[in-house]
């Protein structure tokens, strides 16, 4: 598959193939997508919530009064989850949120979420992500001459620095470099823009 490559001026810089199995793939699964989804969502979150149960809360372990004959109800202590300031029963725990998913099919779905911005028209090949300055007027202006308002742009292995920090302040564009490319990202972003070298990092780690 053929696809312009343009500078960040939007003028034309030749033309480059991309692998048909990695952008071109004809069964683009929607299913495995929000598997993948699913995976990095449940990987980020903290877990770190806790409650404290019977056992951990302040307090005597002493009987509180007698077992019989009082006409209270029976008691062991006061840690009890049912008096004040007593343990939370089946509370969360510390513990890891992050579900498994085979390494084939987290591939699978990279593959899919890219051949699917390519298919929609929302794929952009850039020559290069290097910037003068570090100006925002000037990348929004240069976003803008792309057609590009919402967008992930991704680099190579390093991202140009000037070119990060133009980018940081502009709504809906976020920059990555190509390690950290993702799919959660690509989605909640309408375009898709990468750097040849990115392009070139992607199919290599897909490839197998």
């Amino acid at each position: 598959m053929k696809v312009a490559v343009k500078t960040l001026e939007n003028k034309a810089a030749g033309d480059i193939t991309l692998d048909d199995d990695i952008f071109g793939i004809k069964e683009i699964r929607s299913d495995i997508i929000q598997q993948m989804v699913v995976y990095q969502l449940a990987k980020r979150r903290g877990g770190n919530h806790k409650t404290k149960e019977r056992s951990e809360v302040t307090g005597t372990g002493k009987k509180p009064h007698a077992q019989k004959g009082t006409g209270r109800a029976r008691a062991g202590d006061l840690k009890r989850n049912i008096d004040r300031g007593g343990g939370v029963v089946h509370g969360p725990r510390v513990r890891s949120h992050a579900v498994d998913l085979p390494k084939k099919i987290r591939a699978l779905a990279m593959k899919s979420v890219l051949s699917a911005k390519a298919k929609e028209g929302k794929l952009i090949i850039l020559d290069d992500a290097v910037a003068k300055d570090h100006k925002t007027k000037a990348m929004a202006s240069a976003l803008d001459k792309l057609g590009v308002k919402s967008a992930v742009i991704v680099g190579g292995n390093e991202v140009d620095a000037n070119f990060a920090r133009g980018c940081a302040n502009i709504p809906l564009i976020d920059v990555l470099p190509s390690q950290g490319a993702n799919v959660y990202d690509i989605m909640r972003r309408d375009t898709l823009v990468l750097t040849k070298s990115a392009v070139n990092d992607l199919t290599e780690k897909l490839k197998g």
